[in-house]
């Protein structure tokens, strides 16, 4: 077993290098440039939605207030005539990255705090590179990815945003893997 305090190193640089790549994934290369297409009409959707000063929020139209009403005539044909949409409404105004890129160094800070924990759990101080590497990237792949999964199943989310994303968490975990192998205390 290894103390997580001896760790502080490793969960800090993986978290940065993370930071960097996946700064570079979004910003530089084409990658996820299609990951939401254009709604055709977009200018008649937002004139319609306008005026509605619809909260910010998630959600799903037609909605059911029951499990009854779901299996109702009624409802079944709102389902069937349509539009079924999953809805994520933003605040109005220009996207304000800092917020979200402090979130997610936190988000990459806290699943390497998880992958120190399972492999420092799991290995003693001196372990081999590649043992501490399974452990640590295993756990982080689980972070940056697996809980992606469920987007597509029950939301709808396209599969190709999803493989992309998890190809992105595998380079995120690997990056986190080969960082913990590298700063093992030995």
């Amino acid at each position: 077993m290894t103390e997580l305090s001896t760790l502080y190193l490793p969960i800090l640089l993986s978290s940065v290098i993370v930071f960097i790549v996946s700064s570079i994934i979004h910003m530089v290369l084409p990658w996820h440039k299609n990951d939401y297409p254009k709604m055709s009409n977009e200018d008649k959707v937002m004139d319609a939605l306008r005026p509605l000063a619809i909260p910010p929020g998630d959600y799903l139209v037609p909605r059911p207030s029951t499990r009854q009403e779901m299996r109702s005539p009624e409802f079944i044909e709102k389902m069937k005539k349509g539009p079924v949409v999953m809805l994520t409404v933003w605040p109005n105004g220009p996207a304000s990255m800092g917020k979200n890129l402090i979130l997610w160094f936190l988000y990459a800070a806290v699943v390497s705090l998880f992958a120190a924990y399972v492999a420092g759990r799991a290995l003693p101080a001196g372990a081999a590179y590649l043992h501490v590497f399974r452990f640590a990237g295993v756990t982080a792949f689980i972070g940056y990815s697996v809980a992606l999964w469920q987007m597509s199943i029950w939301y709808h989310r396209a599969w190709s945003t999803t493989i992309k994303a998890t190809v992105d968490g595998l380079i995120y975990a690997l990056l986190t893997a080969g960082t913990f192998g590298w700063l093992w205390p030995q």
